[in-house]
């Protein structure tokens, strides 16, 4: 099961991608650019 291998032991909410998006969307995102952010629990693919 994929959830065993996330590190923070649980797949993520639809809150907390939004949250990420908002922060994207927002003013003090605005010197960010060409960055990949990824939401992703710790999990990377190897």
């Amino acid at each position: 099961e994929i959830t065993k291998r996330i590190p923070l032991g649980r797949v993520g909410t639809p809150e907390e991608v939004a949250g990420a998006v908002a922060f994207l969307c927002s003013p003090d995102a605005t010197y960010i650019t060409g960055h990949t952010l990824s939401v992703n629990g710790g999990l990377f693919p190897t």
